[in-house]
């Protein structure tokens, strides 16, 4: 069972065109990915409606977007965004942040 065993830290792969997302695994009922945003890279507000969505800091510090709020998030914070609530992230640091993501259900 190691291929279900993961460092996180292992997935963060910067991107220069946009904000980058590294699946670490997936089934029909949920997903983990690693977000990684450059400076100035986010992932848009939207909402999902049936699927509830974790956000948990890796490395550096971003802001998330939860409902009206928009908070820090540091390594080692958790943020989630129940379905129906708007949420995103953003890095408008001048450093890399990655961003450990859980959804589920799984929207595919």
């Amino acid at each position: 069972m190691s291929e279900l065993l993961f460092n996180p830290l292992d997935f963060i792969q910067p991107s220069d065109e946009k904000m980058n997302k590294s699946n670490l695994y997936e089934s029909p009922n949920w997903f983990v990915d690693v977000y990684t945003l450059q400076p100035g890279q986010s992932q848009k507000p939207h909402t999902h409606g049936d699927n509830d969505k974790l956000y948990y800091g890796l490395t550096g510090e971003c802001k998330v977007q939860l409902g009206e709020e928009t908070l820090p998030l540091a390594p080692g914070q958790l943020a989630i965004a129940p379905a129906g609530v708007v949420h995103g992230i953003l890095n408008d640091t001048s450093q890399n942040a990655s961003v450990m993501v859980v959804m589920a259900p799984n929207p595919s």
